[in-house]
């Protein structure tokens, strides 16, 4: 698809609607949002409001659902997210869509942040099981099944709107020897992760978003992926991969960690348009399962350096146990190996990060014989953390450098994008950017 053709396929010029019929269309949908506030009074006065806007735009009340599901949504925003995207610290979902975006290339800053606009009003209808206002399927939008939308910036974006707010680290990862990047999975201007724990629920708010997007952008990728279903696994607990592996186990959980770890502080020396927000580096690696076939459990267990049945270390007795990484076996050798993942990923446990991945599985046609590759299958593994220059990219060069894993695992795309923080409910993330 060239970079002057839409989504569908529609040249931006034949479709783009004019800047003042942008602002007017997300003036209306804007209602729904600006209208509620921070819980408490403010919500309840807004219900009014919102209400007005509805009436207007479709010509009928909303229902009492609708409007408890506003209600609890500004309260779980004020009370949960408190300047912070969905999406992130939000329990991990079953089914996963991240999209990443090329901008035409005439938007300027004004419509890029139109178009924002129009993404963020609907996205928090969407979220709370009410159809935004131009849905052409309105009774798909009625159980959001946990639905998050995240907005993600790439260096592009933030190249065209204000490039003196752009931070150090909003750039390609340097290259690494393991790397076997493909234009197809790599970069991006604008990324939208949207997870739900019904597929179908997701597959509609994609739709929709990406209709609000098609005049004004072209997709430069889209990357599905899945953990276990809805209600098969407890809230919490650490997601397996298609290695068996449980990936996670360390992430940050409580408040404090995520201060520290995860969240861009207003103390960071950042700028403000950042502040509650984070980073994202999506890395694509590809797993070769049928090789891993070929690996008895104890080799497989001791590449990781955690036992697959539990997750704990191969020093310990359960997941969640430190691992002894000065323990020996009675030749001498390290129980968990030099070149074992779960020593190369910690160093020193200086860089941390909030591991959030999907996996992803195609079957392919015309596979035949013993040892055919049967699936396409992988990991999207998504990392939010403060900095990625400090927290990411460290640990990944150990991991390039000597991890056992490498044996079955090749990257194959990557992207960083900043995640902007939250102002007034309503307002586009990092709202700060373009003022």
């Amino acid at each position: 698809m060239s970079e002057a053709t839409g989504v569908d396929g529609v040249s931006p010029d034949e479709t783009r609607v004019d800047e003042s019929a942008v602002a007017e269309h997300s003036l209306s949908r804007r209602g729904f949002v600006r209208m509620l506030g921070w819980g408490g009074a403010g919500a309840t006065a807004a219900l009014g409001g919102r209400a007005a806007v509805d009436a207007v735009a479709q010509q009928s009340a909303p229902s009492p659902d609708e409007l408890a599901r506003a209600a609890a949504f500004a309260f779980e925003t004020a009370t949960i997210e408190s300047g912070h995207q969905p999406g992130i610290a939000t329990p991990q979902q079953a089914h996963a869509s991240f999209i990443a975006f090329d901008l035409d290339a005439s938007l300027t800053a004004s419509r890029i942040k139109a178009l924002l606009q129009i993404l963020t009003d609907d996205s928090a209808r969407l979220m709370t099981g009410t159809a935004p206002i131009a849905d052409q399927e309105p009774e798909m939008a009625g159980d959001p099944a946990g639905l998050t939308v995240t907005m993600g910036y790439g260096p592009g974006l933030v190249d065209r709107v204000n490039p003196v707010a752009k931070p150090s680290w909003l750039k390609s990862l340097p290259g690494y020897k393991i790397d076997k990047l493909e234009d197809r999975w790599s970069g991006g201007d604008f990324l939208l992760q949207i997870c739900a724990d019904d597929p179908i629920t997701l597959a509609h708010a994609r739709r929709v978003l990406l209709k609000d997007a098609r005049a004004f952008t072209t997709v430069r990728w889209v990357q599905d992926g899945f953990l276990g279903a809805r209600g098969a696994r407890v809230t919490g607990t650490t997601m397996r991969n298609l290695f068996g592996q449980l990936d996670g186990t360390v992430n940050p959980r409580t408040s404090e960690d995520l201060g520290q770890v995860v969240w861009i502080g207003s103390d960071s020396g950042e700028p403000a348009w950042l502040h509650g927000g984070s980073s994202l580096v999506i890395r694509r690696i590809s797993m070769d399962l049928e090789r891993w076939d070929e690996v008895d459990r104890p080799g497989r267990e001791a590449s990781i350096g955690r036992r697959l049945d539990s997750g704990a270390p191969l020093t310990g007795t359960t997941e969640h146990d430190a691992p002894d990484f000065e323990a020996r076996t009675p030749q001498g050798f390290h129980v968990i190996g030099p070149a074992a993942h779960i020593r190369r990923a910690r160093g020193d446990g200086a860089e941390r990060i909030l591991r959030r991945p999907y996996n992803y599985d195609t079957a392919l046609s015309g596979a035949a014989g013993s040892g055919a590759q049967v699936n396409d299958s992988g990991l999207i593994f998504a990392a939010y953390q403060a900095n990625p220059e400090k927290q990411f990219a460290p640990m990944q060069a150990r991991l390039a450098e000597a991890d056992l894993l490498n044996t079955w695992t090749t990257p194959i795309g990557s992207a960083v994008f900043a995640i902007p923080g939250l102002g007034e409910l309503g307002e586009i993330p990092g709202k700060a950017l373009f003022e």
